[in-house]
């Protein structure tokens, strides 16, 4: 791969925000091309295990945006779809803290027993 393209496959942490609206702005296809690449490399980089899981998010991103009929409306339907995502996992969270206090409360304690003092 060419040094330019590699700068496009990029993580989205050395993106650069001003390139990229600019892009959008003056040459929608193009971004769209470089905004499938740079999921495509973030997802490509990941652990294995994890790249079926991601595609299967890419998948139901792009789904919602697809639906919305406007660029806001996609925003807010991934908006709520992540605060979904972020409400499931606190309530995970809450039920593991909550079953790890269970099991504080029942463990069984040592007793360490003392000798009298001769």
């Amino acid at each position: 791969m060419h040094e330019s393209a590699d700068k496009h496959s990029r993580t989205p942490a050395r993106l650069d925000l001003a390139e990229w609206e600019r892009l959008a702005r003056e040459d929608p296809p193009a971004f769209e091309r470089r905004r499938r690449e740079a999921i495509e490399a973030v997802i490509a980089h990941a652990p294995e295990a994890m790249r079926p899981r991601l595609r299967g998010l890419q998948f139901r991103i792009d789904l919602e945006r697809m639906r919305a009929k406007t660029p806001l409306g996609a925003a807010l339907r991934l908006h709520s779809m992540m605060w979904d995502k972020f409400q499931a996992l606190h309530e995970a969270l809450d039920r593991l803290a909550q079953a790890d206090l269970r099991a504080q409360v029942h463990a069984p304690a040592r007793v360490i027993p003392f000798r009298p003092r001769d």
